[in-house]
């Protein structure tokens, strides 16, 4: 190994070791990937959750202006094809393999910068969020899965956009409490947090069931080496939901809904016997 490939690994297991810490549920679903395929989806996950990370929890420090030097590093690393970023270096290792577009990029850029000056949305903008903060990043793994057949990529672009709602919609109920309480935030429109009732969860959960509903269509059409993968974090998703689904709105707002590490373990055993092996 020469050591320029040396140093595109390792930053690529950056990504990965950044994926494995901030989350167990999406390290099993990349697991089930194709391990051709493992690799850029780690580098995308360890971007967009940096990016998250400096307008999320970087309070006691200048948010805005490490997010400013961090799109710029971004769009740098994109069109020199190098960084001493690792996480930045990795992710534009697959930007430039797989072509994903730059609309996609500045529209995660915007939605992340939009949590640092916004505290509550209505319809349009709540719409816009989730395109720019869910619905792009699956577009931007749908590109690795399809691999350069733009035909099956435009095919599934509805449903990857579906899938990628649905999560960040589940994200935003199950952690409403810290949103509310930790940022300022609350991203569903027209809810008020301090008089957050059953009537608006059930409005929230029905619009989140349509989004999944629409995804599954679209993850059954996946090329073989990403489906299981996908359907394992889809599955893990939507037990959450399913809790949420079955907790009162009070319990809801006052506590973060978590499914534990064994269980997740004994879903993918789940998933693995009763899906893999009928070549779901």
């Amino acid at each position: 190994m020469d050591h320029l490939n040396l140093y595109h690994r390792v930053c690529e297991e950056c990504s990965q070791i950044v994926t494995r810490r901030y989350s167990t549920s999406f390290t099993l679903g990349i697991r089930m990937l194709d391990k051709t395929i493992r690799s850029p989806i780690y580098s995308i996950y360890g971007f967009v959750r940096f990016g998250d990370e400096i307008v999320d929890t970087f309070h006691d420090y200048p948010k805005e202006e490490l997010f400013d030097k961090f799109c710029a590093d971004t769009w740098e690393a994109v069109r020199s094809g190098i960084s001493l970023n690792p996480v930045l270096h990795s992710f534009q290792l697959v930007v430039n393999k797989y072509g994903i577009e730059d609309e996609l990029i500045a529209a995660f850029l915007k939605s992340m910068e939009v949590d640092l000056h916004q505290s509550s949305h209505g319809s349009n903008s709540y719409e816009e969020y989730i395109y720019g903060s869910a619905e792009v990043v699956g577009l931007m793994t749908l590109r690795v899965f399809c691999e350069g057949d733009d035909e099956t990529y435009q095919r599934l672009k509805p449903y990857a956009k579906s899938l990628g709602a649905a999560f960040q919609k589940v994200n935003f109920l199950r952690d409403i409490k810290s949103d509310y309480q930790e940022r300022g935030r609350v991203y569903f429109p027209n809810v008020d947090f301090t008089n957050f009732s059953n009537g608006d969860k059930k409005i929230i959960e029905q619009d989140i069931r349509n989004d999944f509903e629409h995804a599954h269509i679209g993850i059954l059409q996946l090329p073989h080496k990403a489906r299981f993968g996908v359907y394992l974090a889809y599955k893990y998703y939507y037990n959450l939901f399913e809790i949420i689904c079955c907790t009162d709105a009070s319990k809801v707002a006052d506590k973060r809904i978590r499914i534990n590490d064994a269980s997740k373990l004994f879903l993918l055993l789940k998933l693995a016997i009763s899906g893999k092996f009928r070549g779901l």
